[in-house]
């Protein structure tokens, strides 16, 4: 069974952007319920340990620098199949791919900086979310 949360955030250029209320807009006409949400800004030390999943990859290095070089919005999500239905919400990686409509279409502006993160498994959103929240700070 698919879970109810899932986990976002509003990368460095879209906040900067001021694509935050877009955003936020988007998930509540998707259905979403937002259980916690905050702005912070990652070390990159936090950087490092939140993406240590692509410590191998060419891009971790780019990835790391850009997510720690600006504040973020991080959120937990809550509805009936989160994570497949943000996934369609935001859309492709690449915002020149991404469906019309969509978050990353929207408000992305490369591969790189294609505006939010969104969880890729229902495992993976309780990580992430643990990594930014503690339970008293889901509502």
């Amino acid at each position: 069974m698919s879970g109810k949360r899932t986990f976002t955030m509003i990368k460095p250029t879209a906040y900067k952007n001021n694509c935050t209320g877009q955003i936020i807009q988007k998930i509540y006409e998707g259905g979403f319920h937002i259980a916690a949400m905050k702005i912070t800004k990652l070390s990159k030390k936090d950087a490092e340990k939140f993406y240590e999943i692509h410590a191998e990859r060419p891009f971790y290095g780019e990835l790391v620098d850009f997510m720690s070089s600006g504040p973020i919005v991080a959120a937990i999500l809550e509805k009936e199949n989160a994570v497949e239905d943000y996934r369609k919400l935001i859309g492709a990686t690449n915002p020149a791919e991404a469906e019309k409509g969509t978050v990353r279409a929207m408000c992305g502006t490369s591969i790189g900086e294609n505006a939010v993160h969104g969880s890729d498994s229902d495992d993976n959103a309780k990580i992430e979310g643990d990594f930014f929240f503690s339970e008293r700070e889901l509502h």
